[in-house]
């Protein structure tokens, strides 16, 4: 029997085949992320349909029917049987409310400062080529916050007019309460999470009570129990300001969870981070301060942000307590008489959705260019 040898068959590197053809530019980027795989188009023709039908309406009733001026509700009423877009006029006559509340208005300018006290320290220690961080970082945590207090509070020996804190509201207690939660979630969640790692037991336990029992209880619970029962624990005659009541209730719950999310951060690094710092005869404070705080936090960037933006639209809980913040501010102008029409309170909420994302959109952007900015050196 005849058997044919196989055919000799050459085969050429895998290194000197051509690389595969990759499309550039917009057809690139709509093959890769939009139309990859078949259910990859399923789902992008599924939402363009869906954002074909929602996306024109909006801009229709925000944008190209809306009501620009007016001096009351009659401008924003129905023409012929047909309502108009949205009523940003009612906006344009109610944006002082919405900022200052029922601050007096010849005494607004003390608000103006501070949301210019209050950009100054931002920029200062978030544009990372700012001179002298380390005075903006004293200044942002320390000086600010007291030129803030004595200038909202007013005080007669700089000649300000006292303004008792029942007439603040507004954004300018939104930014209050937010950049208090903020400033102090960090440091606090820092013990804490230090607290609940320790071999002290007494401190461990204490740590590990207060952050589990903060997070097993929604933040309501927390306002009210700050806001009704702290005064039943205070000696007669002590009266705390119901505000300073929230700041500390705010303050504490946004520290609970801060304190799990450095934990998590800790954890995740290797032990040989810790070993190699007391190889070198670091104590235990050096230690975390030089080498293992600085990488922990690094790693839990989006989870640190994730928490301030949360607490930032958390502060609308505070309307439940009688404290009057910019959602609360919306609600009560909404209800004018003067400006009962129909758009109005879709409006005023539209209004609201709008500053709660460039404020929220902000922070998740600078997070994700910090990020950015210090895994550079991971991917080299």
């Amino acid at each position: 029997m005849e058997t044919s040898s196989p055919a000799f068959v050459r085969t050429t590197p895998a290194e000197a085949l051509p690389p595969p053809l990759r499309l550039v530019g917009i057809v690139g980027w709509l093959r890769a992320n939009l139309f990859s795989s078949p259910a990859n188009i399923l789902l992008t023709i599924i939402a363009a349909g869906i954002a074909l039908w929602v996306i024109p309406g909006f801009i229709r009733f925000l944008l190209v029917d809306a009501v620009w001026s007016g001096a009351d509700r009659e401008a924003c009423l129905a023409r012929n049987g047909v309502l108009p877009g949205a009523c940003w006029a009612f906006v344009v006559d109610r944006i002082g409310f919405f900022i200052y509340g029922f601050y007096p208005v010849d005494q607004r300018w003390r608000v103006d400062i501070f949301f210019v006290l209050g950009a100054i320290g931002v920029i200062w220690m978030l544009w990372l080529n700012a001179p002298r961080r380390d005075i903006g970082f004293v200044y942002f945590i320390f000086i600010m916050p007291l030129a803030v207090f004595f200038l909202l509070s007013g005080t007669p020996v700089l000649g300000l007019s006292p303004v008792d804190t029942a007439r603040w509201g507004g954004l300018m207690v939104t930014l209050v309460v937010a950049g208090v939660g903020i400033v102090a979630s960090l440091p606090l969640g820092i013990l804490l999470a230090l607290g609940r790692r320790s071999k002290l037991p007494i401190v461990k336990f204490f740590s590990v009570m207060f952050i589990e029992f903060v997070r097993g209880v929604p933040l309501i619970t927390v306002l009210f129990m700050a806001n009704t029962m702290l005064p039943l624990f205070l000696p007669d005659g002590w009266n705390v300001d119901k505000l300073l009541r929230a700041l500390v209730g705010i303050g504490l719950f946004a520290s609970a969870y801060m304190a799990e999310v450095v934990r998590a951060g800790l954890q995740a690094l290797p032990k040989g981070q810790y070993e190699g710092a007391m190889a070198m005869g670091l104590g235990y404070w050096q230690m975390m301060r030089l080498i293992i705080l600085p990488q922990a936090l690094k790693v839990t960037i989006p989870n640190i942000v994730n928490t301030y933006i949360g607490l930032f639209k958390d502060t609308s809980l505070l309307l439940i307590v009688g404290i009057f913040d910019f959602l609360k501010a919306i609600e009560t102008a909404r209800i004018d008489p003067q400006w009962a029409a129909p758009t109005v309170s879709p409006t005023g909420y539209a209004f609201a959705a709008l500053v709660y994302f460039i404020f929220c959109y902000g922070m998740a952007r600078y997070a994700q260019a910090m990020e950015k900015r210090l895994s550079v050196a991971d991917k080299r």
